[in-house]
Parts: C-alpha cells; structure tokens; sequence
C-alpha cells in the first residue's frame, strides 16, 4: 500500500470559521490515526489534525507480529495491515554465527508511512482528516476550544494528544517532559540485498551481539516489499564513531560488530539510505487535565529494541477508544475525575510499565559485563538452544509440558 496523495474537505466547509466535532485528535502518526478509526468506525464525529495529507517516509515501527497481531484484530485492522505489510512466518535466531532457535509465528513487515496510510484508510469519512496545525487549545470541563494555524476554530468535548515526542503543544498546556533515561538506545535502519541478486537463505533472521563491549542488542532483518529490511538496535554513546561508520560504511561496520553473520548474508550491499534514531525514555507530568489525554509516545516514550511501543500504543487505543471515550460522550462533561480513569487503566498501567522495565533488561543484557549478567546472559541464549534442539528432536512436546495439568 501508498499514502493517498488525495485529500477530499475537512470536517467542515471552506469558509466556515467554527468547526464541530465529538473528538479531535492532534497527530496523525500511527497512534492517532488508529485512535481517529476506531472512534470514527464506532459512529463518533471525529477531526483527525496533522500538518501533511500524506506521513513521510519516517524510521519508526517497521514490522508488526505476536499479540500485536491479535490486538490489530480486536480493533478491525488486520486485512488492512495483510493487504499493506509483507507477511512472514520464520525467523531465523542466530548468535556468534550458530543457529539459537528458530520462531514460528506469522509477522508483517512495511514502511512506517504505509502503516499510517492503512490505519487512515480505515475512517469511514476521509473528510475527517484536516490537514492543518494546531496552535492552541483552551480545555474546558465540558468544550475545548482549539485554535488551528489557518485562523480556523474547532469546539470539541475530547483532545485526544497523539503528538509523539513533539512538545509544542503540551508545553503551552503546561504538560513537562521527565527523562527518565538519556540517549537510552540508538537505532538504524536500512534495506539490503544480495550482490547476485539472489534471495537470502531466509524468510527473516534475528542476530544478536556477541561481545557486550560493542553495545549491540541484535539485529533483526525481514523482508518488506522494497527488499530485505534492517533494523540494528544498540546500547551505546550515540556520539562514539562507531555510529559513523555504520553510516558511511554500514556493510563493513555491520560485519565487523556481528562477524558471525556473514555466513547467512554472503555478500552483501545496501539498495536505500541508513536512517538512524536515539531515544530518550521519557514521561510526562502535568497532564491530568481536562478534556485531554495523552495517548502512546506523547505521554511514554518506549525502547525500540525491547518491541513494546506497538503494543504500548495499541492498548491506548484499545482502552481509550473502546471503553473510556465512548462512555465518556455518553454523559455531560469532561472533567478531570473522568480523564483521571484512563490513566489508573489496569491494563494500561500494566504496559507501561512493562515497557520500562524491558527496556532496562534489554540494557543490561546486551551490556552489563559483570559476572552474574555475564552468567545470566549464557543461560538466556543455552535455554533457548536447548528447548529448540527438544522441539527438533520431539515435535510438539512443548505445547503439551505447557499443556500439562500444574499440582
């Protein structure tokens, strides 16, 4: 799939100085325009609000797979992340160039721009969308009032905060980034191919790093429609040269951090440009207010190593759009004891806080060096060998152990 370039009329006609509207949603990354879908599917008057009719070609989430695929499906997206993403089924786990495991389960990989452009696809009115910028909003304990940059007005019952890591906005409402970790994680990603043009040995392959002092969690390739797709994921000072190299020399750099990959990749060569991320892990402070909430990256950021930010966001989405909003609509007022209710979400609270705590596992086991992490990380990669080499040898025995009646 391709963003539509297409953008039919907002919400409200040309020349209408005050909009209407149930919800409006600020950010049309991949959070809000879910968040604009299922509301919008749900019967709900949404305006959806981003600064460009098509989202760009960014580095974010590129492949979507595990529990994440069934919460895509509780939430009505999956024939639309089928029909976009690029399925696959195994994965190849390798280490210090010997086979770990081997996972089953089916998987999609695709560009982040074409997974916004799927969850867009799905709101009923595509009206919905106003391309436009947001530049103040006043919230009320029933209306908020929001100020567009095009001198338009928009009088809604719900600000929905899908801003990722942009503060502009929340900072004028008085909400403050807390950074719980600097420079936590940094990211590339980049797409490759093989120089003879053949296909790899592999549907997809997870690399892990062999040495803690190179900062290397894994690498993880897969494929997407442009090619074979990488995302190298590390623990390291993203100012240390390494991160040069891997830009201007990203083949050679590549294989000297994880020298036992070149015996699955051969050779070699990139076919699209390195794009590379660093992370803060953050939260906010100051955002109980009401007629507003916060939702994914705006109100946690995540480690993009430890695969936890889509599910993050999906039950934001989940819990906001399917059980608060709705019953929040439903009754006069907007105040703050009902925002209140979606940040005490069990279920919520649960991933997120999930989310920080594997992103500090993810760190210490790709880099604390001391003995009992150094043990600890040998009987990580030996328990998975193992159970694989059993699963080989007796197929299907651990789905009965798991199976088996507990005493």
């Amino acid at each position: 799939m391709t963003a539509d370039s297409t953008v039919p009329e907002p919400v409200a006609a040309t020349g209408t100085a005050t909009m209407f509207a149930d919800v409006a949603i600020v950010g049309g990354g991949l959070a809000g325009s879910l968040a604009a879908s299922v509301l919008a599917r749900a019967g709900h008057r949404v305006a959806l609000i981003d600064k460009r009719a098509v989202h760009p070609d960014e580095f974010r989430v590129e492949k979507i797979g595990g529990p994440q695929l069934e919460m895509f499906r509780r939430l009505g997206f999956i024939d639309g992340l089928a029909s976009a993403g690029c399925r696959y089924d195994r994965v190849l786990n390798v280490r210090e160039g010997r086979v770990v495991d081997v996972s089953v389960a089916p998987a999609y990989g695709l560009p982040y721009a074409d997974l916004v452009a799927m969850a867009r696809s799905q709101l009923p009115d595509r009206s919905s969308l106003i391309v436009d910028e947001v530049t103040a909003v006043t919230p009320g304990d029933d209306v908020q009032h929001l100020e567009l940059a095009s001198g338009r007005r928009l009088d809604v019952r719900l600000v929905v905060l899908a801003t990722g890591m942009g503060g502009a906005l929340g900072y004028k409402l008085g909400i403050r980034r807390r950074v719980l970790a600097e420079r936590h994680s940094v990211s590339f990603g980049f797409t490759i191919a093989r120089v003879d043009g053949a296909p790899f040995d592999f549907e997809a392959l997870t690399c892990y790093g062999e040495r803690t002092a190179d900062g290397v969690d894994y690498l993880t390739l897969f494929p997407v429609r442009a090619g074979m797709r990488a995302n190298l994921f590390m623990f390291r000072d993203p100012t240390d040269p390494v991160m040069r190299d891997l830009r201007r020399e990203t083949e050679a750099t590549l294989l000297r951090l994880l020298p036992g990959l070149r015996r699955f990749l051969g050779d070699f060569r990139l076919i699209d440009r390195v794009q590379n991320w660093v992370m803060d892990l953050s939260i906010v402070d100051g955002h109980l207010q009401p007629g507003i909430v916060l939702i994914g990256d705006a109100f946690q950021t995540n480690c993009p190593a430890a695969g936890t930010g889509v599910a993050r966001l999906l039950v934001d989405v989940e819990r906001l759009c399917t059980e608060y909003a709705p019953r929040w609509l439903a009754t006069a007022g907007m105040g703050i004891e009902k925002i209140s209710q979606f940040y005490s979400d069990p279920d919520k609270i649960a991933a997120d806080q999930q989310s920080l705590k594997m992103a500090r596992f993810r760190q210490a086991l790709t880099s604390r060096n001391d003995i009992s992490w150094d043990m600890r990380r040998r009987l990580h990669f030996l328990r998975r060998n193992i159970t694989h080499r059993l699963g080989q040898m007796r197929p299907g025995w651990l789905a009965q152990v798991q199976s088996a009646p507990r005493a």
